[in-house]
C-alpha cells in the first residue's frame, strides 16, 4: 500500500495539470475562459516615409557648336563624361498593398555637377519627382521601377571677353521625362524603423541649351549646348518609418 501512495501522488498532479488553464487564460464568475495576453506585434497602417542619401553616378556628353571661332571658348566640339561622381539625397512616401506590393513618392535631388573648360565653365545640377512601384519579397530583397520628371538646371559662364546680349540666360531650366529600375534590401530595425539599401539605374532624355553673346567688336554670336542622354547609377541608404 506505501508503494501505492507516490504512484496515486503522480496521477493527482498530471490530472490537476490536465485540468489547469494556460497562464494566459482566466476563469470568470459564470466559468468561463478570459483570455490575457501582450501582442507586441502592433497592426500597421500600411502608410510609410522615409529619406535617402546617394551616391550618383553620372554619363552623358556635352555637344557645343558656335556660329564663329570665338577666342577664349576653349573646345567648342563635345565633352563626354563616364561615372561622374555627385552626390543627392531624397524624401519619399508611401503605402503597402497586398502585402507584397508598395506605391511610392519620391522627391530628390541628383547632384551638382561642375567643370571647367578653357575659360568657359559649364555647371548641372537636377532635381526630379518619381512614382515608383515595388515588389518585396519575404527575404528583405525588392524589386521595382519608377517612372516621373527631372528638372535639369543648366549654366554655361563665359569668358570675360564675351557677355551674353540678352540678359541673364547663362542659366536655363528644363523639364524631361525620366525612368529607372531599382533593386534594394530592407532590414527591420525595430517594429516600424526599416533599414533600405538601394541601386537605381535611371535615364532621362536630352535637351539643349543656347545663349546669345557678342564679343569684343560688338559682333553679335551663339553658342549652343546640345546634352545627350543622361544616365544615373545610384547607390543609397536610407530609413522609412513605417506607420
Amino acid at each position: 500500500m506505501k508503494k501505492m501512495v507516490p504512484f496515486l501522488s503522480l496521477i493527482g498532479l498530471i490530472s490537476y495539470g490536465a485540468n489547469a488553464a494556460p497562464s494566459y487564460l482566466t476563469r470568470d464568475t459564470k466559468g468561463g475562459y478570459i483570455v490575457t495576453y501582450d501582442y507586441t506585434d502592433k497592426a500597421k497602417s500600411g502608410w510609410y516615409m522615409g529619406a535617402r542619401a546617394d551616391l550618383n553616378l553620372w554619363n552623358w556628353e556635352n555637344k557645343y557648336s558656335v556660329d564663329a571661332d570665338l577666342t577664349g571658348l576653349g573646345s567648342v566640339d563635345a565633352d563626354k563624361y563616364s561615372f561622374e561622381p555627385v552626390f543627392g539625397g531624397s524624401i519619399f512616401a508611401g503605402h503597402t498593398v497586398s502585402y507584397f506590393w508598395r506605391a511610392e513618392l519620391e522627391a530628390g535631388y541628383m547632384g551638382y555637377f561642375q567643370d571647367k573648360d578653357g575659360e568657359s565653365e559649364f555647371s548641372m545640377q537636377i532635381p526630379y519627382l518619381m512614382l515608383n512601384g515595388y515588389r518585396d519579397f519575404i527575404n528583405g530583397i525588392y524589386i521595382g521601377a519608377g517612372l516621373g520628371i527631372a528638372m535639369p538646371i543648366t549654366t554655361m559662364d563665359l569668358s570675360p571677353t564675351l557677355a551674353t546680349t540678352d540678359g541673364d540666360n547663362r542659366k536655363e531650366y528644363h523639364f524631361v521625362p525620366v525612368a529607372g529600375i531599382m533593386v534594394g534590401y530592407s532590414y527591420e530595425l525595430d517594429d516600424n524603423l526599416v533599414l533600405d539599401l538601394r541601386y537605381r539605374l535611371s535615364g532621362m532624355t536630352g535637351f539643349d541649351q543656347r545663349i546669345n553673346m557678342y564679343d569684343a567688336g560688338e559682333a553679335s554670336h551663339w553658342l549652343q549646348n546640345d546634352i545627350d542622354l543622361i544616365l544615373d547609377n545610384s547607390i543609397s541608404i536610407g530609413l522609412r518609418y513605417e506607420f
